[in-house]
């Protein structure tokens, strides 16, 4: 596993074609590993009769609401959004 819980990440930019499983909104923001689910076989790979090996790293990806929706999120500064990632769209952010 390339990240640990507690540890801050990037998700990567990009619009590949087909079935992919990483919403646009989350597309480069940054947040952090809440959590590791383990390895399981690549759904992108599977969605077009690929056998998903090798197995992805997935993890649990919390952000908070205000990063995401800016301005227009006037909820509770506190509320987080937990979404799960598969590891080849995520990218380590370098501790500031």
């Amino acid at each position: 596993m390339k990240f640990s819980p507690g540890q801050k990440v990037k998700v990567k930019m990009g619009e590949p074609q087909g079935h992919v499983r990483t919403p646009t909104y989350v597309r480069g923001k940054e947040g952090w590993v809440e959590r590791v689910h383990g390895e399981f076989r690549n759904p992108e790979s599977l969605a077009y009769g690929g056998n998903g090996l090798p197995r992805e790293p997935l993890y649990m990806v919390g952000f908070r609401q205000q990063d995401l929706w800016q301005a227009r999120y006037a909820e509770s500064p506190s509320d987080n959004l937990y979404i799960d990632l598969y590891e080849h769209w995520l990218e380590g952010v370098p501790n500031a």
